[in-house]
C-alpha cells in the first residue's frame, strides 16, 4: 500500500500517542493499529488521512474479535476462540476507540 506524505505523518502521530502500526495478512489493504488488545484497520482517505475502517476491535487469539451475546453472558468471539467481555475488556476497547478516534482528526 503507497501512503502519502500526509498521511505518514498521522501513522506518526499515533505512533506518538502509543499505537502501534500492524500488518493483518488478511487485510493488506489497510493499515492494522494495535494498543493493548485492542486493534482497528484504517482506509485511505484521499490524500490527507486515514479513517477507521469498520468498527475497533478486542483481539482474541490475535485475531478480531466480535463481540456476541451468549445465553451465559457477554463474549470477544473469533474463530472458535472466545473471551468473556468483562467491563475492563469493554473500558479498554471503548478508550482505544474513542483515542484513536481523536488521534485521527486533522490537526491545525
Amino acid at each position: 500500500m503507497d501512503i502519502t506524505p500526509q498521511q505518514a505523518a498521522v501513522l506518526q502521530r499515533l505512533i506518538g500517542r502509543g499505537f502501534q502500526i500492524v500488518a493483518f495478512p488478511m487485510y493488506e489493504s489497510y493499515v492494522g493499529v494495535r494498543r493493548g488488545n485492542c486493534a482497528a484497520l484504517l482506509a485511505p482517505q484521499s490524500s490527507v488521512g486515514l479513517s477507521i475502517y469498520g468498527q475497533p476491535a478486542y483481539l482474541v487469539g490475535g485475531n478480531f474479535g466480535v463481540k456476541m451475546s451468549h445465553p451465559d453472558g457477554h463474549y470477544f468471539v473469533s474463530k472458535k476462540e472466545k473471551l468473556a467481555a468483562t467491563p475492563e475488556r469493554i473500558k479498554e476497547l471503548e478508550e482505544f476507540a474513542a483515542e484513536l478516534a481523536d488521534a485521527l482528526l486533522p490537526t491545525a
